[in-house]
């Protein structure tokens, strides 16, 4: 068992560190792209200098992306072979598809948008970037498939002793990715939304490129409204949808100890003794669990001890409640921050609506701006951390344990080994990251050259003496 929590602490480092880099990725191709296209549309430079800005950002965060990526799925192989073994007809092929397709997909057209600028056509340059943007979506699809089957098994069949994948369609429509993917995608458009806004509010309360600064404020803006509150409908359906696939999930993320046979109240807050599976203080909303679970104020509620029996019948003797504890703090804090991120872009979207000079002039909120950048962040690692915690202790829900999938031959020294030297480069990485954003974000947006050198190309001759 101290192994196995060595690898799972090892596996949720690296994971939540890879993560952070993903959500901004995919939020930034995206408005990038937006960008990118006002510049064709309304032939106004003052978007092409702001494509350019948030393009060095990007490219940055992409590529420490890629490094803590290729670092993650080496853990598969190393401390987590008796999953692979089990899960890798399975879990393979997304992956495959993800490395062989997508990345290569993306990957290609970085190049041809950052060699390409006055080289390309101005729409085979903007094109190149929507693929980019198109590309990272379709990289977190093809992982979240593989993720997806560890929450709800479809598709497969056991034989020789492992999962056999029997239907790529089954896999490819899991319920759970129908939801999951959606979820993730939606709150990584949030996490480049704040980020540009937060930058953006930085330039505009020191007064600098306002006019540039305030349209992608706005572009930004609007957007994490837009995306921030999908963020929670998907959510809510992603609920729904946990209450029939991992209803022990649903009663430890409520800290539900014993069922709620009709109308099932919402813990706000709640004082967890888990050692004698009460909760000494509960604050609740009245009806609020059922209609999360059913749109309406009445619906069963399954406990975690009438699940646990259930279990204990259904897989033999044993554990199934996950950390209780983690499982409801990581949905609420996840709740919390997704909460302000709306009443934030929604505040910022009414003062977008005026003069750059309103805007500048609200000074408490351009102050608060820069620090909500941490809020999708904290969502995501926490909705990563409930999605993970709360399926415990199965790797694949309902068919392998964790404490079963771990790698035999690897002992604690060498999965310390591993925390300790993964634990320095990403030490370095951070330290990396941290200078060369806050590098280029003093520096700025590159300074106005006057017309654009492709036109300027297009009246010199071909061959010039």
């Amino acid at each position: 068992m101290w192994v196995v929590w060595l690898d799972r602490w090892q596996f949720g480092i690296v994971t939540v560190y890879h993560f952070l880099f993903v959500p901004l990725t995919i939020g930034l191709a995206f408005l990038i792209s937006i960008m990118e296209t006002l510049y064709i549309v309304k032939d106004d430079r003052m978007y092409r200098r702001m494509a350019q800005f948030w393009g060095k950002l990007f490219l940055i965060n992409f590529a420490l992306g890629v490094v803590t990526g290729i670092m993650q799925e080496f853990q598969f192989g190393m401390n987590w072979s008796a999953y692979s073994r089990f899960v890798g007809d399975v879990f393979g092929p997304p992956l495959a598809v993800e490395s062989l397709a997508a990345f290569f997909l993306e990957s290609a057209f970085i190049g041809a948008w950052l060699f390409g600028w006055d080289k390309l056509p101005p729409k085979v340059h903007l094109f190149s970037i929507w693929m980019v943007a198109i590309g990272v979506s379709i990289s977190a699809f093809w992982i979240l498939t593989a993720n997806a089957f560890m929450q709800e098994p479809v598709g497969y069949t056991i034989a020789h002793g492992r999962a056999e994948m029997n239907s790529f369609g089954a896999l490819i429509t899991n319920p759970q990715l129908r939801v999951e993917f959606p979820h993730v995608w939606l709150g990584a458009i949030t996490t480049g939304a704040f980020f540009v806004a937060g930058v953006s509010a930085y330039y505009l309360f020191r007064r600098r490129e306002v006019k540039l600064f305030a349209q992608s404020f706005r572009i930004a803006v609007y957007t994490g409204l837009i995306s921030s509150v999908l963020v929670a409908v998907v959510g809510h359906a992603q609920g729904q949808l946990l209450i029939h696939t991992q209803p022990m999930k649903m009663a430890a993320s409520e800290a539900l100890w014993h069922t709620s046979p009709y109308h099932a109240p919402w813990s706000l807050v709640a004082w967890i003794d888990a050692a004698h599976h009460r909760n000494p203080i509960d604050i609740e909303i009245p009806y609020a669990l059922s209609i999360l679970s059913y749109n309406h104020t009445y619906g069963a509620v399954t406990g975690i001890d009438e699940l646990q029996a259930q279990y204990v019948h259904q897989y033999g003797p044993g554990n199934y409640v996950p950390s209780v504890w983690v499982t409801f703090w990581t949905f609420r804090v996840m709740v919390l921050a997704g909460t302000l991120m709306i009443l934030l872009a929604l505040y910022g979207a009414f003062r977008g609506l005026k003069d750059d000079e309103w805007l500048v002039k609200r000074r408490t909120y351009l102050r608060l701006m820069p620090w909500a950048i941490c809020l999708p962040f904290i969502a995501n690692t926490t909705g990563w951390l409930m999605t993970e915690m709360g399926r415990q202790p199965w790797a694949v829900n309902g068919l392998l344990k964790t404490t079963d999938s771990i790698s035999p031959t690897v002992g604690a020294p060498l999965v310390w080994m591993t925390i300790l030297s993964f634990g320095a480069v990403y030490a370095a990485f951070a330290v990396v990251d941290v200078y060369l954003f806050v590098k280029f974000i003093r520096k700025g947006p590159d300074s106005e050259l006057g017309p654009d050198e492709m036109d300027a190309k297009s009246v010199r001759p071909v061959f010039e003496p």
